[in-house]
């Protein structure tokens, strides 16, 4: 299957180093950060796995959950992150799907043989409430993410979401954002009493005074 931006997400059933979940269950009515990583004990992916540690409360800010995911089993996860936490310094607590088979790195077309035969790409899904996808990235191998653009993005998904707006190139939280098209100036107006500033007919403004 090709997995398109506003599909919902395959449901699974797997073990994690913090228990057995059913995906689907597991997201609940949060956001959902699920990310895979090559293998265990490597060294890009270590210090991903310390990022997403040291990033909890950030997670937690947004309402997002963190899951990873190797090719690798619970035994051998649960060794790593303890290899995570004393090179990382960092406590990592967030789960970490064991798929040995390959069976959802396949689900979710983390396999690239042309970069591996039996090791996941490094993929990130953002998943919103309603188990949908909302953005998903795939970096090489050899290519850490950048855990900056990550937040940003859903900061920007949120903000998009609650306010009925859409986002700039290099947006951060405190920009100004633009109205879509398909709203009029009549309507816009309604909506953001504040004024917006119009620079062409498709390209208006308005600047959310902070807010996210």
């Amino acid at each position: 299957m090709t997995l398109l931006l506003g599909d919902t997400v395959p449901d699974f059933k797997a073990d994690t180093t913090t228990g057995p979940i059913s995906f689907h269950d597991w997201i609940g009515t949060d956001w959902v950060f699920f990310f895979s990583h090559p293998a265990d004990f490597t060294p890009v992916c270590t210090t991903e796995m310390g990022r997403t540690a040291q990033l909890a409360e950030d997670f937690v800010q947004r309402g997002m959950k963190p899951i990873g995911l190797s090719t690798d089993g619970v035994e051998e996860h649960l060794k790593w992150i303890e290899d995570v936490n004393d090179t990382q310094n960092t406590t990592l607590r967030f789960p970490i799907v064991a798929d040995p088979e390959f069976r959802i790195a396949k689900l979710y077309e983390m396999i690239h043989p042309g970069e591996a035969q039996n090791a996941a790409v490094r993929s990130v899904f953002i998943i919103d409430p309603d188990k949908k996808l909302r953005l998903s990235m795939t970096y090489p191998m050899s290519v850490g993410r950048n855990f900056d653009e990550v937040l940003r993005v859903i900061d920007a998904l949120q903000t998009g979401d609650a306010k009925g707006v859409a986002l700039p190139a290099d947006w951060r939280p405190g920009d100004r954002a633009i109205i879509p098209p398909s709203l009029s100036d009549e309507e816009a107006l309604v909506k953001f009493p504040q004024g917006f500033e119009t620079t062409r007919s498709y390209l208006r403004t308005v600047d959310l005074g902070g807010e996210q």
